[in-house]
């Protein structure tokens, strides 16, 4: 039918005359014209100029303000600022000035740190953080909420979902953004060549990370009997078993007790780390794996339980206000380990040492808020006979730290391997794929006449001096451990005591951090002069060692006998 009968109005246009379709806009083109063609009052545009310009400075305004009137234990941002201002007494010529130049991660970590020490963050993150939690099950850059009240700390969870930590390019983009030896694999084989050089067998342990167990109550789509892993897993095992390296994989006796329904849980439900019952698991297959160790003189052990109530080090990441009621401590049952009346230690005469990470801490060491002496250590003496063990511990970076303890104390003349048959090495699976797995020597040096400051167990000193160079502190928060450690290297050391007569350096440990707490250590700058009690390190460094520390970056400064310092005003 012919339009204009149906329609008598309208009259069809002829073919050549009708308008050709509109062309479609790209995004960036509606973009350009809206932008260019946005009208708004005089006043509306004055009142945003305003508002905006306010909001600009409102936060470093706040932040000087609250600094100014704040605790001089708190970092601030000047001092920050001031940390990557090259000391020009450390260039000897003019192209001594360019190594002086602050590198990118040291400028990385400094905007890291003044990020999380914004007064408005720490004022309005805490409600932010419940409220995104408690309606939409939401966590934050180091934590995952999970199902039930269960939470994941995010780095475990990229271990799994992350590439192969074995993948060529992945290994080399590591080692050319981070500078770092990223290949577990060298520095095993080449840890377990300077063992084998005295006779030493190597035990490698890399304890499951929890999501590689716990998946089901991350994800519904993870089968309640299924264990996860980093697709280079399967390699890493095959290449360390081809080189004869013996390795102890824990995750299907984990998932057998998971199977088999009569343990509901493996991890503690708002940490990182295993429940005691695991624990005790992985130190029987652990002692089963040593069963051809010649007997020693056995320790009378004793074992007593006692329940402890808490939330876990993934809880305080999340930084929720302290009267939230979002998550519940958990209760658990430990076994304290003693001998007699006094609780077990570490013997450095034993012929079995053990290097782990937080994994062993975690029931040992009390700041950790799980109780104490009843960690993976103990628990291996005992199930041992009541053998002796030795061991360094150190909450983190199981990929080096404990080896580099090792290490030091070899250099230093101090034989920590002296008589020893095996050595554990223990540490979380994630540092495979985040870890720096730096080569490392272990031989035996001779102690060398120093300007350094040593003091022999039991003595102990006031000094006055100038602070050198200071290791890097952590946020509170921002790492999950709430006790930290740091190093100093004091110049111009100057005291009445006769043990100081000779020095004129002094290497000082000192803590940094505690509770999640700054001290007085974590604001000292390079050029403050200080004065300090000293103690010697020998007397500390049983439980101190096992504490998160940062250490100074000259190699030849780490080498020195350390102290342990406290401030004095």
């Amino acid at each position: 039918m012919a339009a204009g009968r149906k329609y008598p109005n309208i009259k069809a246009k002829p073919a050549g005359l009708r308008r050709a379709p509109k062309a479609r806009l790209s995004r960036e083109e509606e973009a350009d014209q809206a932008l260019n063609h946005t009208v708004s009052s005089a006043g509306t545009r004055q009142v945003l100029i305003i508002l905006f310009v306010v909001a600009i400075f409102l936060v470093p305004l706040t932040q000087s303000l609250v600094e100014l009137g704040g605790s001089s234990h708190e970092l601030t941002t000047l001092g920050l600022f001031g940390s990557l201002i090259p000391d020009l007494r450390k260039a000897n010529n003019l192209a001594g000035l360019f190594t002086l130049i602050p590198s990118a991660q040291s400028i990385k970590a400094t905007e890291k740190k003044i990020d999380d020490c914004s007064v408005l963050s720490r004022w309005a993150l805490p409600s932010i953080q419940a409220a995104l939690t408690g309606w939409f099950q939401t966590g934050n850059k180091e934590a995952y909420v999970a199902s039930s009240g269960w939470l994941f700390y995010r780095q475990d969870v990229e271990y799994l979902t992350g590439p192969p930590f074995l993948d060529a390019g992945r290994l080399e983009q590591r080692r050319r953004d981070s500078s770092i030896q990223p290949d577990p694999i060298l520095a095993i084989l080449q840890f377990k060549a300077e063992l084998a050089k005295r006779n030493i067998e190597l035990l490698v342990l890399p304890v499951p990370v929890k999501p590689c167990v716990e998946g089901n109550r991350l994800s519904s789509f993870v089968p309640v009997t299924e264990s996860l892993q980093n697709p280079s897993f399967a390699e890493f095992k095959t290449r360390l078993k081809t080189a004869g390296v013996q390795l102890l994989d824990l995750t299907s006796q984990f998932m057998a007790v998971k199977s088999d329904g009569k343990k509901a849980s493996l991890y503690l439900e708002t940490d990182t780390h295993w429940r005691p019952e695991i624990m005790d698991l992985a130190v029987r297959q652990v002692a089963a794996a040593l069963n051809g160790l010649a007997s020693a003189e056995p320790l009378p052990l004793q074992i007593s339980e006692k329940q402890v109530t808490s939330l876990g080090d993934i809880f305080a990441l999340l930084r929720l206000p302290p009267n939230q009621t979002l998550y519940h401590p958990e209760t658990i049952t430990i076994g304290t380990v003693s001998k007699g009346n006094t609780l077990w230690r570490s013997d450095q005469n034993a012929d079995v040492l053990v290097l782990g990470d937080s994994f062993c801490n975690i029931y040992s060491l009390e700041q950790m808020g799980w109780g104490e002496s009843a960690g993976f250590v103990e628990h291996l003496s005992r199930a041992l006979g009541g053998r002796p063990v030795d061991c360094i511990l150190r909450n983190s970076d199981g990929a080096f730290a404990t080896r580099e303890i090792l290490s030091h104390e070899l250099a230093r003349g101090n034989d920590r391997l002296l008589g020893k048959k095996v050595v554990i090495w223990e540490f979380a699976s994630r540092e495979l794929a985040f870890g720096n797995w730096k080569l490392l020597d272990m031989e035996l040096g001779q102690p060398a006449p120093s300007q350094f400051l040593a003091l022999k167990p039991g003595q102990e000193t006031i000094v006055t001096g100038v602070v050198q160079a200071a290791s890097a502190v952590p946020v509170p928060g921002s790492i999950p451990y709430k006790d930290h450690i740091a190093a100093i290297e004091l110049e111009e050391l100057s005291g009445n005591d006769a043990v100081v007569a000779g020095s004129t350096r002094a290497l000082v440990y000192l803590w940094s951090m505690r509770d999640n707490v700054w001290t007085r250590a974590a604001r000292l700058r390079v050029g403050d002069r200080i004065k300090v009690h000293l103690f010697s390190w020998d007397d500390y460094s049983a439980q101190y060692d096992k504490f998160n520390r940062s250490e100074l970056e000259d190699a030849t400064v780490q080498l020195q006998e350390p102290t342990w310092g406290e401030l004095i005003e």
